[in-house]
């Protein structure tokens, strides 16, 4: 049985102008996306519920944080409270291309306060691989200046996603 090793992503800076525009060209994203991705996520934080880890967390597919709860499994992560109020308010279930199963986002954003950046948790990939396509970008910013790219499909392997149970609606009602 083969074994796969995992090479940990390049850490790039947010002040350098060569590491921006090369993550942009790569990503198809403008400055402005990639600022905006940027300042939107770090401003996330400060929405974030976490008086018992200290850990804030802000994502922005839309802006969602961290939501702790005294009994750790409770918690809600940042790229999940995102999901759910993307799917929920901003793409209610009759607006979404349920035949392509994904949403249209460009990016997703995650950003924290160490260094190097932390990746989402392995429920928020599943969370994420359930609307998004596996090319979808991740972009981890720091606490400091620096921040890495992977793409879902990196960062979620041999995923399983909704077109593996072979139901066309997802369980979605078409009149509701």
């Amino acid at each position: 049985m083969a074994t796969q090793t995992t090479i940990p992503p390049t850490i790039l800076s947010t002040s350098s102008p060569t590491d921006i525009a090369s993550t942009c060209e790569t990503f198809a994203l403008s400055r402005e996306e990639f600022d905006n991705l940027h300042r939107s996520a770090k401003e996330a934080k400060s929405h974030s519920y976490s008086p018992y880890s200290k850990f804030r967390v802000g994502n922005l597919i839309i802006t969602g944080a961290n939501v702790e709860n005294a009994s750790y499994p409770v918690t809600t992560c940042a790229e999940r409270t995102a999901l759910c109020k993307a799917v929920t308010t901003v793409h209610p279930p009759n607006s979404i291309s349920w035949a392509s199963k994904t949403l249209e986002f460009k990016a997703i954003a995650v950003a924290t306060d160490i260094s190097p950046p932390a990746s989402p948790c392995g429920m928020c990939r599943q969370a994420i691989r359930e609307f998004c396509s596996v090319e979808i970008p991740i972009i981890m910013f720091d606490g400091e200046n620096g921040y890495a790219v992977l793409r879902l499909k990196e960062l979620l392997p041999l995923s399983f996603g909704p077109e593996a149970l072979g139901k066309e609606d997802l369980g979605r009602r078409e009149d509701s």
